[in-house]
């Protein structure tokens, strides 16, 4: 069974009216993003910090997966499929994704302030004296800028045993995420599907200039039967 590593970034979310964070200038929903998305604005205002993510996390909750979501499910019935997304949405496993590496974190989950490895689901908002059963505050369990991404080892593993691979809006600018098809195999078939493609065709590379729902269709009727 050929095994099919799929890169998903927040174009295949925006489909299902997930907002996509980080505005034309720069901005997440009008805060400088180190305000809202690092330790260092965590420390001087996690109540806004919070905030932030609660809403972001409401909003997940009133969304379902679109087409290409499910769609990549599907694929499992005839391959090995392996998700590597940049997204925090559970948008992937709601399709019925079995197999889904978050390399940025989860929206629905949190952890110990103190302890990396103390995550649990959280579906609720998160307020300053919410604890872990340590005592310590919780936060979202969110990669922030400055921090490690524990996945990503995991995800260049993955990445090198793949037949296929399948990028899905996202840009692959933004390291360490961006250098993971590098890890891929020389010669196998890539498809980049983006509605504002940062890349051209070559003689692996297959550019589809479409957003995600028609995009992964096109994929799977040309060149996945």
């Amino acid at each position: 069974m050929k095994h099919i590593v799929v890169l998903t970034g927040a174009g295949i979310s925006a489909e299902s009216s997930i907002k996509t964070f980080r505005d034309a200038d720069g901005l997440w929903e009008g805060h400088d993003v180190m305000e809202v998305a690092s330790p260092e604005g965590f420390r001087a205002n996690p109540e806004l910090v919070l905030d932030f993510y609660n809403q972001r996390r409401r909003q997940l909750l009133t969304v379902k997966p679109n087409q290409a979501h499910i769609d990549l499910a599907e694929l499992e019935k005839n391959f090995k499929v392996s998700i590597i997304t940049q997204n925090v949405d559970d948008l992937h496993e709601r399709a019925g994704s079995t197999n889904v590496i978050h390399l940025h974190g989860e929206l629905l989950k949190a952890r110990s302030t103190k302890n990396i490895n103390d995550v649990f689901e959280c579906k609720t908002d998160i307020v300053l004296g919410d604890l872990c059963q340590n005592g310590h505050q919780i936060r979202p369990h969110i990669v922030w800028f400055g921090e490690d991404v524990p996945m990503i080892e995991k995800a260049m593993e993955v990445c090198q045993t793949t037949d296929i691979l399948i990028i899905i809006g996202t840009s692959m600018q933004v390291y360490p995420a961006a250098g993971l098809m590098h890890y891929a195999p020389d010669g196998i078939p890539v498809y980049f599907i983006d509605p504002k493609p940062s890349v051209d065709s070559n003689k692996n590379l297959t550019v589809i200039a479409e957003n995600a729902t028609i995009g992964v269709k096109k994929v799977i009727d040309h060149y996945l039967v």
